[in-house]
C-alpha cells in the first residue's frame, strides 16, 4: 500500500535549491510532506507561506492547521491574506492563483525572524509541491483548450521570478506516494473539501479521467511528461527564433519585412512582439485575421484595425502599432 513513499524521498535528494529556501504551505498532503521533507533535509533553512484565500468556510481551520505544525517543528510561518475573487470574464483557479503568487512573493521578501525575534537569513528561493498528477491534470487541460507548445509543456519544475529561485521538486511524485509518505510517519494533514467539487474542471479530471488513464495506460504520468518535456524544447526553440526575428523586423514592426517571413515565423513573432512588448496575447481568430490582413496590405491606402487581446493592432504608416486606450 506505501511502497510508493520512497519516492518522496528519492525526489528529494535531487533537489538542491538555494538556501534558505521558502514552501508555499496550505496544510494539505502534498504541501506538508514537501514542507517536513525540506525541514529534515536542511534544519533551520526552511521557511514556510501559508495563503489565506478566504472563499470558503473552512479557510481558517488551514491556518490553524499550518501554525501547529510550524510551531511544532520550529519552522517560521508567515501567513497572507488576500482577496482571491475573480474578475469578470476570469476563471475562479486563474484568479486564485495569480493572487497566491503575488503574495509568495511579497512574503517571500519581508523579513524574517525566530521565535526569539533574532533576524534571519533573507529566503533565496521557493518551493511549490505540485506533483505527478497535478503535471498531467494541466496537460489535460492545455490539451482541451487547444494550447501550443508552451501550454502542452505544463509546469516547469525550475523557474526564476522577482529575485527568486522557483522549484517543483516533486513532479515525477504520484500524490498517493506523497499521502504513504506522510502515513508512515503518523503526520496528519488537511483535505480542502473543494478538492471534490465537481463544478471545477481539475477535480473532473482527478475523478473520471486519471482513474481511466491509469487502467489504459498504466506508465501515462512518465509519458505524458516526456511529451511535456519535449514541447517545453520546443517552446523553448520558438522563443529563441521570435527573439531573432523581431530584432529583424524591429519594434514597432515593420510591414514589409513581417511580409517576408514564412507564416509560422511570422505568427510566432507576432505572439512574441505582442506578449513580451504589450503584454497580451491575441487568440487564435484575431492572429490568423491579423495575417490575412497582412497578406493583401500591398498598398498605401490599405487599413488594418483588428481587436487584439485586450486592445487593438492598427497599421500606421509602415509599421503595426498596437493601443489599448
Amino acid at each position: 500500500m506505501q511502497a510508493g513513499a520512497h519516492l518522496v524521498d528519492v525526489a528529494m535528494r535531487d533537489f538542491h535549491p538555494p538556501l534558505p529556501v521558502a514552501v508555499g504551505f496550505s496544510g494539505g498532503a502534498d504541501s506538508t510532506a514537501l514542507l517536513l521533507s525540506c525541514a529534515q533535509r536542511w534544519p533551520g533553512q526552511v521557511r514556510a507561506i501559508h495563503v489565506h484565500h478566504g472563499l470558503q468556510a473552512a479557510a481558517d481551520g488551514f491556518q490553524v492547521q499550518c501554525e501547529k505544525l510550524c510551531a511544532a517543528h520550529a519552522i517560521p510561518l508567515k501567513v497572507c491574506a488576500i482577496d482571491a475573487r475573480h474578475a469578470p470574464g476570469q476563471s475562479p483557479e486563474d484568479a486564485a492563483r495569480q493572487g497566491r503568487y503575488e503574495a509568495l512573493i511579497h512574503a517571500a521578501q519581508q523579513v524574517w525572524i525566530d521565535a526569539q525575534g533574532r533576524p534571519l537569513s533573507p529566503v533565496q528561493s521557493m518551493a511549490l509541491a505540485q506533483h505527478a498528477d497535478d503535471q498531467v491534470e494541466t496537460l489535460l487541460l492545455a490539451l482541451s483548450r487547444g494550447a501550443g507548445v508552451a501550454g502542452l509543456a505544463a509546469m516547469p519544475s525550475r523557474w526564476q521570478r522577482a529575485g527568486l529561485e522557483w522549484f517543483r521538486p516533486l513532479l515525477a511524485v504520484r500524490g498517493q506516494a506523497l499521502r504513504d509518505w506522510l502515513t508512515l510517519r503518523a503526520q496528519d494533514w488537511i483535505e480542502d473539501p473543494s478538492n471534490t467539487d465537481t463544478g471545477y474542471t481539475r477535480n473532473r479530471i482527478r475523478a473520471q479521467l486519471l482513474p481511466v488513464l491509469e487502467q489504459a495506460f498504466p506508465q501515462f504520468r512518465a509519458t505524458f511528461a516526456r511529451s511535456s518535456a519535449h514541447c517545453a524544447q520546443a517552446a523553448q526553440l520558438l522563443e529563441e527564433v521570435a527573439v531573432a526575428d523581431l530584432v529583424a523586423v524591429g519594434v514597432p514592426p515593420r510591414i514589409k519585412d513581417l511580409q517576408s517571413l514564412s507564416q509560422a515565423r511570422q505568427a510566432n513573432v507576432l505572439r512574441h512582439w505582442l506578449r513580451s512588448v504589450h503584454a497580451t496575447t491575441p487568440t487564435a481568430a484575431q492572429l490568423s485575421e491579423l495575417m490575412a490582413q497582412l497578406g493583401v496590405c500591398t498598398t498605401r491606402g490599405h487599413r488594418i484595425h483588428i481587436k487584439v487581446g485586450r486592445g487593438y493592432v492598427e497599421r500606421q504608416g509602415l509599421v503595426l502599432d498596437w493601443y489599448n486606450f
